[in-house]
């Protein structure tokens, strides 16, 4: 998923109160989205001054980006661990395309429709997606090449699926469906993984000679 020059910690200047104040806030903003949400209505929320939320960003937007980076940023470090215990290519992809599924499931569709109509936090998911449809294409490379998936043009399969990611990160898969974020990827790792799987030969009928 995301790779960001920002992070997935949060800075080391910050005490630990701060720091608890910072998770406190993307979970907040995970469950009801951003839009609504001044910095005194979050301070009110946290329990905390309204200093204490300027001390975690300078602005309400920086702090919305900060948020929404360290969301993904986080959820792209969990997702290569679970890949990284998995060695066959169909249950890479599989195990792929669930786990940002996965990660994606914590986030509210409240938070999803801020992040779509929040420029800065709306290009932070389309790097997201862009990245997290390279890594697919990677993965059915891998595939092809050992034999597990059948000889697909990867480029083209890649194509399809970035396709689909995109239409989910721009809210359309939801509007049309009624499919969260995180259930699309769920589909979406089937249809591909059912799709692009290597066919068993089928079993030889041995003549019994009568």
């Amino acid at each position: 998923m995301l790779t960001e020059s920002v992070p997935a910690r949060r800075p080391r200047r910050w005490s630990a109160r701060q720091d608890e104040l910072f998770g406190q806030l993307v979970g907040l903003f995970l469950r009801e989205g951003f839009s609504d949400i001044t910095l005194a209505a979050a301070a009110n929320r946290l329990h905390c001054s309204k200093t204490t939320i300027y001390s975690l960003a300078s602005s309400r937007e920086q702090l919305v980006r900060t948020a929404v980076v360290f969301f993904f940023k986080g959820a792209a470090e969990r997702v290569e661990q679970k890949l990284a215990g998995t060695t066959d290519s169909t249950d890479r992809i599989n195990a792929y395309l669930r786990a940002v599924g996965d990660e994606l499931r914590p986030a509210s569709a409240a938070f999803f429709d801020d992040v779509s109509t929040f420029p800065p936090a709306s290009e932070v998911y389309e790097r997201n997606t862009q990245i997290a449809a390279a890594r697919v294409r990677e993965l059915i490379s891998e595939g092809v090449a050992s034999g597990s998936f059948r000889e697909v043009p990867a480029a083209f399969v890649a194509e399809v699926v970035s396709s689909v990611m995109v239409r989910i990160q721009q809210r359309r898969i939801s509007e049309t469906t009624g499919l969260s974020d995180a259930e699309a990827y769920d589909e979406l790792a089937t249809l591909i993984v059912h799709g692009i799987r290597a066919q068993e030969p089928p079993h030889s009928v041995l003549s019994s000679g009568t």
